[in-house]
């Protein structure tokens, strides 16, 4: 016969878990001997290493309860279908792998490859990683928005990230953002962006400068990431309608007031 300690060390278990599986109800507690001590036989250590291997295998204790008392025939039906959710477990935990190494790469958490490649473009040109950000947060409620329009709205954008000129406001656009609200240089930089948009405007059309059709809601939203993220663009925007400009996300045509 063996003491609760034996019993343990033999099912490879500590007392504490034996002690556990007796509150459950799956190992029986055993009548105390003429010495106060609840002695075990070898049955026990059979149905208590049972119970561990279970448990171990991520099944339940109420459903170990169940296949201790199963017949051999459900006892392989419900290891069968155990096995399945355990496979399945597997799979959503992969899935969860799988977002895990997407957030640790950074862009393409939330964004489509070809974003993810356009935004890429604007590092390699050497544009300043607040404007990537700036672009990278508007693109992420736009493309869960309208992910049907991403390939079109991004082939404008390699288009016109093609012209030196934009590469150029954008490399500018970037030393603002360390300037002061009053400092001269923004007023130099919303000249030479007013100038590029209208040269465009006239050049290509109207449309070639705005032509993402953005609900205004959602617009306001991208605007408002922007100039979270670089708070100098708002002043500059408040210099561009002075120049027949307005928004960031939507940039339409005004009348300079």
């Amino acid at each position: 016969m063996l003491t609760i300690g034996e019993l343990a060390a033999y099912a490879g278990v500590t007392v504490r878990a034996v002690r556990h599986y007796h509150a459950k109800g799956l190992l029986p507690e055993p009548e105390r001997d003429h010495s106060g001590y609840r002695r075990y036989g070898a049955g026990a250590v059979v149905e208590l290493i049972r119970i561990r291997t279970l448990a171990e295998a991520g099944v339940p204790l109420a459903r170990v309860r169940q296949l201790l008392r199963a017949d051999e025939e459900e006892f392989a039906a419900a290891v069968a279908d155990i096995d399945k959710q355990l496979r399945a477990q597997i799979r959503e935990l992969r899935r969860h792998r799988e977002r895990i190494a997407r957030l640790a790469s950074g862009d393409s958490l939330a964004l489509p490859p070809e974003v993810v490649e356009y935004l890429g473009r604007l590092r390699e040109l050497g544009v300043d990683e607040r404007i990537v950000r700036v672009e990278r947060d508007g693109w992420i409620p736009l493309a869960a928005h309208s992910p049907e329009r991403v390939p079109e709205w991004m082939a404008r954008k390699r288009e016109q990230i093609s012209d030196p000129r934009l590469v150029g406001f954008y490399l500018t656009l970037g030393q603002a953002l360390d300037r002061t609200d009053d400092d001269p240089r923004l007023v130099e930089l919303a000249d030479e962006l007013a100038a590029y948009l209208t040269r465009m405007a006239d050049e290509q059309g109207v449309d070639y400068v705005d032509d993402t059709d953005i609900e205004p809601p959602l617009a306001r939203l991208m605007d408002t990431l922007a100039f979270d993220t670089a708070p100098p663009a708002r002043r500059l925007i408040e210099l561009l309608k002075k120049r027949g400009w307005t928004g960031w996300t939507k940039l339409q045509r005004v009348d300079p007031t």
